[in-house]
């Protein structure tokens, strides 16, 4: 029967034990992981969802809209999806200096803004792809995401003049078979999953917990998930404090 947390401090004691012995930890994490980094999320009050458009987010974050309407998509996706301001948070600090530790074997994360990166993770699986990659559809060159921002309207390779798109996994697309492999084979090998900052609504990306067959489960997360029934430990707080250990 899973046990519930709501303090910090508790949540991060209940951490450092869990992670102090595991030997291979998988982070899986979402867009609740960034907050604290001044990203907002989608499906929280203040989230990306709850905020109005032209068109709803999920519409302008589709395969579909990116076809049809691929200057809009490049409008918003300029001013709302790229965030290089944005810095690590102590979740993506700790997640780093646990792997450097040897307690952590991989992160699997939702999340396209390369935080954790940043913050000095090697092992990083990013399911929806980076900002950080724009591809050329037509050469494959690839391009930063400060040159996306500094090319208004719809950007076109210097090189062939193909559509640049974003190396992220929109609505109607799917996963990298490469990345999906990799982080099931990592989920699967782990004795510890922490899931954090994530709703589990997002599928297929939702399922892949499923693969889990080690030792224990926690989830991290202020709202509730579908997995907090059967976690071993549910912290439910700010994950940014849970992980100041």
């Amino acid at each position: 029967m899973s046990r519930t947390v709501t303090d910090a401090a508790q949540a991060a004691s209940e951490l450092s034990e869990r992670f102090s012995r595991a030997r291979r930890a998988v982070f899986f994490g979402g867009a609740g992981v960034s907050t604290a980094s001044g990203i907002p999320d989608f499906r929280s009050a203040d989230g990306l969802y709850h905020q109005h458009f032209r068109y709803p987010p999920e519409t302008m974050l589709g395969h579909d809209f990116f076809v049809s309407h691929t200057a809009e998509f490049y409008d918003f996706y300029r001013e709302r999806m790229i965030c290089l301001a944005a810095r690590p948070n102590q979740a993506h600090l700790k997640l780093a200096e646990l792997e450097r530790e040897g307690h952590l074997a991989a992160v699997v994360t939702q999340n396209i803004d390369g935080l954790h990166q940043m913050a000095g993770s090697r092992e990083v699986h990013e399911l929806h792809g980076s900002v950080h990659r724009n591809v050329c559809r037509g050469c494959g060159a690839v391009y930063p995401a400060e040159w996306v921002l500094a090319h208004g309207g719809v950007p076109r390779c210097e090189k062939c003049g193909g559509l640049v798109k974003p190396d992220v996994v929109l609505y109607g697309e799917q996963l990298d078979e490469r990345v999906l492999l990799a982080s099931v084979r990592a989920i699967r090998e782990a004795d510890l999953l922490v899931i954090g900052g994530t709703s589990l609504v997002v599928y297929p990306a939702a399922g892949l917990v499923s693969y889990f067959g080690g030792d224990e489960v926690v989830v991290v997360n202020r709202d509730p998930t579908p997995a907090d029934a059967t976690a071993d430990l549910v912290c439910a707080c700010d994950i940014a404090a849970a992980f100041d250990f």
